[in-house]
Formats: C-alpha cells, sequence, structure tokens
C-alpha cells in the first residue's frame, strides 16, 4: 500500500448539441505530419550529465536536443533542449522500456536525478523507466509579438497559425512528438553504452497526461511503440466531442479559454479545421494505431464531458481498455490511477494476456458486462447534478458513489441507474483485477449519462465571446443590493456591457471582454469581480466562456 501511495502522488503531482458522429476518414499511409517526423535532422544530439548508482540502479541525467523547429524569425527559440532522465536497473527485466512524457520550462537547472516517480516505476516493474521533461518546450515567443507563451497558450497560438497559413508543420503536436520520437532514440543508445549497463532496449510503452497525452497517442505511430497509456485527454474524434461540450454546458469551460481566446472554438467549421484534424486528430490514424491501448481518464475532468469516449473507443482498432476514475478531475490528484498504468505496463513486459471482458449497453440504459477472467470486484459509480448535465469537479464536487455488482448465474454483471427526478446522471462500471503485479489493474466501461439529452443542442457556438460569473451572495437581499450597484461596479472594473441580475440569492454577471492576446483577458477581469463579490460575503463562484451575450442558466 506504501507503494501504492507514493507512486499515486508522485506521478500525479507531474501530470494536467446532440450529437451523431460521422466516422472520420482513416488517412493515407503517410501525411504531412509524418513527413514532418520522419525529415532528418542534424540538430539532434545529446550527452550525458550527470550518473550514479543506487541500488542496483543506474541513475543518468541527459541534455538533448530533439531539433530544429521554425526559424528565427519566426520563434526567439528554434532548438528544442530537454532533460531526459533516466533509471536503468542493472538487469532490466525486459527489452520494453517506459518513456513518461513530462512538462517543465526552458532555463532552468537540469534535475538532480530521476523523480521518485521514475524510480518507483521502475521498481515496481523492473524496466527501464524515462522521463522526457520540457514537452513542449516552452515558454515560446513567437513573430517577436513580446508574449512569452506556454501549455495551450502556446498550442491554440500554432493552431490558429495553420489556420490562417495552411502551413502543416506550425502545429506544435509535430515537435513534441518528434522530441518523444527522439528520446526513444537516446533510451536504446544510453541503455547499450557503458554507462547503461550495455543492455537491449528497443520497445516502448509511452505514457502521458493531457496534452502530453495527445502526444503518447501520436508518438505511438512509431513502429517500436509496444503500448499507449494516454492520460486525461478525453477528446479523441475532436470536432464532434467539443460541440458535446457546448451543447452539454451552453458555454466554454475556462479550461479551454486559451482555445477561445485563439478564436479555435469559434471556428469549428473553418474551411481548414477540418484538414487540421487530419493533421494532428488521433482518431484519423486509428487503423495505424493498432497496438494495446490503455485510455485513462477523470470522471470529474474539467475540459472534457465524462461520456466523451462515445466519439472514438468503439471505432478504435486493436486491443483497448479503458479506464475512468472516479472522483477525479484533470490532474487525477489523489487517485489511485497510477496503480493501474503500473499494472498494465507490468502485462506489457511481460507479455502476459490482459484480462478480456466486454459489454453491450441495453435499452434501459443498463450495463452488461460480460467476463472471460473473473474480476475480484465489480462497482457500479454514479453521480447526479439536478441541475446542469456537468459533473466536473471543480462545480458539482467529488459526488459519485459506488455499489457492488454481483455476477449473475451466467457470470454476467448487470448494473444501471434509475433516470433521475431532476437533471442528469452518470454512470460506469468498473471491474478490478489481480494481474499478478506489484498493484491492481482497474478498467471501467464508458461513462453513460441520463437522460441522454443535451440542454443546449440549438444553441450556436461561434458567437461572438462574452463572460459571465455566476455567484451565491449571502441572501437575497444582499443579491439585490450588488445588482443594483451594477453601473459603479462596472466602471469602477472597467467592463463593458456590463449586465448584472439575481433570482432569489444567486447572481449573474456578462460582460465583453477586452481584446486582447493576454492570458487574463477573461480570467483577469473575473477575479477582480470575484474579489469585490467575496468581500460581499458571496461565494459559489463560476466562470462560463459564453457564445454571444447573456449567462447560460440564469434564471
Amino acid at each position: 500500500m506504501q507503494l501504492s501511495r507514493i507512486l499515486c502522488y508522485s506521478l500525479l503531482i507531474g501530470l494536467l448539441w446532440q450529437v451523431t458522429p460521422v466516422a472520420a476518414q482513416a488517412l493515407p499511409s503517410e501525411t504531412p505530419f509524418d513527413q514532418y517526423l520522419n525529415k532528418p535532422d542534424n540538430s539532434y544530439t545529446w550527452k550525458i550529465i550527470s550518473e550514479k548508482s543506487v541500488d542496483g540502479n543506474r541513475l543518468i541525467v541527459v541534455d538533448m536536443i530533439s531539433q530544429t523547429w521554425r526559424t528565427k524569425e519566426e520563434v526567439n527559440r528554434t532548438q528544442w533542449q530537454h532533460w531526459l532522465t533516466l533509471c536503468i536497473p542493472d538487469k532490466v527485466a525486459s527489452s520494453t522500456a517506459l518513456l513518461f512524457i513530462g512538462g517543465g520550462a526552458n532555463g532552468r537547472e537540469p534535475p538532480a536525478g530521476p523523480s521518485d516517480r521514475v524510480l518507483q516505476i521502475s521498481k515496481a516493474t523492473g524496466a527501464m523507466v524515462a522521463e522526457l521533461h520540457m514537452i513542449p518546450n516552452q515558454p515560446l515567443m513567437f513573430h517577436n509579438d513580446g508574449k512569452m507563451r506556454t501549455e495551450d497558450d502556446l498550442i491554440g497560438y500554432t493552431w490558429n497559425q495553420y489556420l490562417e497559413t495552411g502551413d502543416p508543420t506550425w502545429p506544435a503536436r509535430n515537435p513534441m512528438v518528434k522530441a518523444a520520437m527522439r528520446a526513444m532514440d537516446t533510451m536504446t543508445t544510453v541503455a547499450a553504452s557503458k554507462e547503461g549497463g550495455q543492455q537491449t532496449v528497443d520497445k516502448f510503452v509511452i505514457a502521458g497526461g493531457s496534452k502530453r497525452g495527445w502526444t503518447t497517442w501520436l508518438t505511438g505511430l512509431d513502429p517500436r511503440v509496444a503500448a499507449i497509456m494516454p492520460l486525461v485527454i478525453d477528446v479523441v474524434n475532436v470536432k464532434p466531442s467539443m460541440e458535446h461540450h457546448f451543447a452539454a454546458y451552453g458555454f466554454w469551460a475556462p479550461s479551454v479559454g486559451n482555445y477561445v481566446q485563439h478564436h479555435i472554438m469559434q471556428r469549428l467549421d473553418h474551411p481548414r479545421m477540418e484538414s487540421l484534424y487530419k493533421l494532428v486528430d488521433p482518431f484519423y490514424y486509428r487503423h495505424r494505431l493498432t497496438m494495446p491501448k490503455f485510455i485513462v481518464n477523470a470522471s470529474g475532468d474539467q475540459f472534457f464531458c465524462p461520456d466523451s469516449s462515445r466519439f472514438y473507443f468503439d471505432e478504435l482498432e486493436g486491443e483497448k481498455y479503458l479506464r475512468y476514475v472516479p472522483n477525479a478531475d484533470h490532474g487525477l490528484d489523489g487517485s489511485d490511477a497510477v496503480e493501474s498504468l503500473v499494472a498494465f505496463m507490468t502485462l506489457i513486459m511481460s507479455d502476459k494476456p490482459r484480462p478480456k471482458f466486454s459489454w453491450t449497453q441495453e435499452g434501459d440504459g443498463s450495463f452488461i458486462v460480460t467476463t472471460e477472467d473473473a474480476p475480484t470486484e465489480v462497482r457500479l459509480w454514479q453521480a447526479t447534478n439536478p441541475e446542469a448535465r456537468d459533473f466536473r469537479v471543480e462545480t458539482l464536487g467529488r459526488k459519485y458513489t459506488s455499489t457492488l455488482v454481483e455476477a449473475d448465474r451466467k457470470g454476467t454483471y448487470v448494473a444501471g441507474v434509475e433516470q433521475p427526478d431532476k437533471g442528469w446522471t452518470a454512470y460506469f462500471v468498473e471491474l478490478t483485477y489481480d494481474v499478478g503485479a506489484a498493484t491492481p489493474l482497474k478498467v471501467t466501461t464508458n461513462v453513460r449519462v441520463v437522460p441522454d439529452t443535451l440542454p443546449y443542442a440549438d444553441k450556436n457556438p461561434s458567437l461572438p465571446t462574452t463572460v459571465s460569473l455566476v455567484c451565491t451572495a449571502k441572501d437575497q437581499a444582499t443579491a439585490a443590493a450588488i445588482v443594483a450597484s451594477k453601473s459603479e461596479l462596472a466602471k469602477q472594473l472597467q467592463l463593458e456591457d456590463f449586465t448584472a441580475s439575481h433570482s432569489g440569492a444567486r447572481c449573474y454577471f456578462n460582460w465583453k471582454p477586452v481584446d486582447s492576446d493576454s492570458d487574463d483577458q477573461f480570467e483577469g477581469p473575473a477575479k477582480k469581480l470575484a474579489g469585490h463579490l467575496k468581500g460581499k460575503g458571496c461565494d459559489g463562484f463560476q466562470l462560463q466562456l459564453e457564445s454571444g451575450p447573456g449567462v447560460t442558466g440564469a434564471k
């Protein structure tokens, strides 16, 4: 149990309309994305900057330059430099290694050695484990505009550049994936060296969370990849998934604010958007991503609706497993997700059979789960939101509860929920397996939501953006007084087209954001307004990025 807790903590601290989807067409064998990945780049180089032996492991830090991306006129830092930290057992248990794709920032001192996460996973599996840092390389400044960009701001900027220019090398996913490929090259060479113990490592399991999870998917195009474990990137088949997001909420969640800022969400039907999907959406490469896949998602993710796997999972090819982690958000903090990663990695590394099970859904919404291998436990998880089709931890809280499900006479597990009198219920079935690893393997069905209705299916997502802040005052009288002072508030906080209303103690505010390229374009004014309202005793704040004027959900 101590190992499980250490693994969970160390890994997860380091991570981040009614639609009937039309199947996206698979792509030709080579795309412009492939061409970028396969293009030789003489700037690739690496050197070992530290090494030591501890408890039967070789701990190595590598300074690696993966590539040159774009010109000096386009970006302030053209060479992508990374730290690659490795834990290599003196005698690896397998020629298959784990590469964890991580984040970080440029210009920092090199790490002293591999993280506790890397050390503990290597100890649990006996495998060589490495972490690739600084994916993407960040911060970066583009076109000398004075703005240092990171994470989704950086990626959103490059998507916008593609939409404006049509240049397929602009999306940042190009260098992010190529860096992971060079990391595999480096791992193989280091393992074979004297410093690495002259060992063979030629196959890889790739893992990463959020945008690194997206990178994990596409790194799977490399034939050396034996399996992938993408975490919290429940947006494969992007277009219907994000349309579903808007149709469920009626607004864009603030977590996707950078993509609203760069006008990506407002242009889902842009003429070049489909070609962008074909470049970077794993769904279009599914015919090539046939290796075992363990897809780990959060039931309360602030980016993606919990039933987003409906848009891709059934159409994935090859061996595939799904896990929705109950009561977890995008960071997976405090969950046992990493235990399942260790278990799955162990099965791949040892080439042991993975548990076989399948499920169907009945007309009444029940899951019918059939197993060939007996699980140690089966649970039904469910959560109800009486007000909105919204199961984000940041809005609903950790409301999922579970009940044990027993097998019937045929060894089948049947589980479902009653449709709520008000609101929506999300639910899924979880199976736990003892696979002989250091930790158990948990897998799930997809998440289903009942009623399967989308309250904002007819709302237009492409109108000019406004910002809403919703909160609860101490009482109705306080709410009325706050709303009555809206003119003074607008002047004090410099909010354009500011409106305010209330229903009982619930307050609703909406304004037009200042047209700027700042990360604080939406959240900055909202924080100032929230600070003022907190002084009046308000709480329960919710930020919404609206399409057009008005507050979604206002009563």
